[in-house]
């Protein structure tokens, strides 16, 4: 299957990157290498773009559709959490522009064998890398009912969470629950009837598990630090989240290197010598036009959130 992710809110987000000829760009979750591409085609041959990804089907897609500009583009497969690491491996200090598009690409929801999407009956599976060890097969057949009903309740904000959590021990203490399909139907019965009219039942739960098993907000959390401290003077980082958990995240992490005294505000002057490392450029995120969400239905829970160094 052709890795054919729609990069969403793409025309806002080279806008707000602000691409150099001459700059140092990062895709930190390249996909298919649509934001890549743009990038890469307002680059002079001495500016360079890096893309990373963990999956591998993207580093392959991404390598396919960058082709044209040669040695320009550097891919590499890792998780962006290591972005520093590796790009300190290529000689490479500090960046121009860092882009973020976060959560499961349209590739991964649509192939079926990689057990993400609840529209097809498939392996329980959900790994961004398939290297990993951990999938969603061990999480919901292994992990603790209460550590569960965390999970879905945090992660899914499904208001189901606790008896969705119930469903689960009690039928895989019969047998295993191996598929989307049997995953489907134990949170079915997990909700009452008159409630499953918004959407499917097991969107939330299933986002839940995805999310756990990728470590996905760990990551982000313990990542944006690492990468404005790696911007030049004037370099943007750009990062699109799909919900209210990764959102809140990065708003609150620009806001805290924006403005990072911890002195109590009834002292004359800052004594504490924490400096910001840049501003926030848009107090409100940026959210797809109407065309883009009427075009793509999955760019709706878009948002783009920018800071620069």
């Amino acid at each position: 299957m052709e890795f054919g992710h729609y990069s969403v809110l793409l025309a806002e987000t080279i806008e707000q990157l602000r691409v150099k000829p001459d700059g140092i760009y990062v895709d930190g979750t390249l996909g298919g290498g649509g934001h890549g591409y743009e990038i890469c085609k307002r680059l002079s041959n001495v500016g360079h773009f890096y893309g990373i990804d963990q999956d591998e089907d993207a580093i392959c897609a991404a390598g396919a559709r960058l082709a044209p500009f040669g040695g320009k583009v550097t891919l590499i497969r890792e998780n962006y959490r290591n972005m520093k690491t590796v790009l300190s491996q290529e000689g490479v200090e500090g960046v121009d522009g860092i882009l973020l598009d976060l959560g499961v690409s349209s590739y991964q929801l649509d192939t079926q064998e990689r057990g993400f999407s609840y529209r097809f009956d498939a392996p329980l599976d959900m790994r961004m890398d398939r290297r990993r060890t951990l999938t969603a097969r061990e999480i919901v057949n292994h992990y603790p009912e209460e550590e569960l009903y965390r999970i879905i309740r945090d992660y899914g904000e499904e208001r189901f969470a606790k008896n969705i959590a119930k469903h689960i021990v009690r039928t895989r203490a019969e047998k295993p629950i191996e598929t989307t399909y049997e995953l489907n139907d134990v949170i079915k019965a997990a909700i009452p009837a008159k409630m499953r009219r918004n959407g499917h039942p097991s969107k939330q739960t299933f986002q839940a598990i995805r999310i756990e098993c990728n470590g996905e907000l760990d990551v982000l959390r313990n990542s944006l630090d690492d990468m404005i401290g790696m911007l030049h003077p004037g370099g943007r980082i750009c990062v699109i989240t799909f919900h209210s958990l990764e959102d809140r995240i990065v708003k609150t992490a620009f806001r805290a290197n924006e403005a990072p005294c911890t002195c109590p505000p009834e002292f004359p002057i800052c004594v504490c010598g924490k400096i910001s490392r840049g501003t926030v450029v848009n107090r409100k995120p940026i959210v797809p036009t109407e065309e883009e969400t009427a075009e793509n239905s999955r760019s709706k829970s878009a948002k783009l959130r920018v800071f620069q160094a």
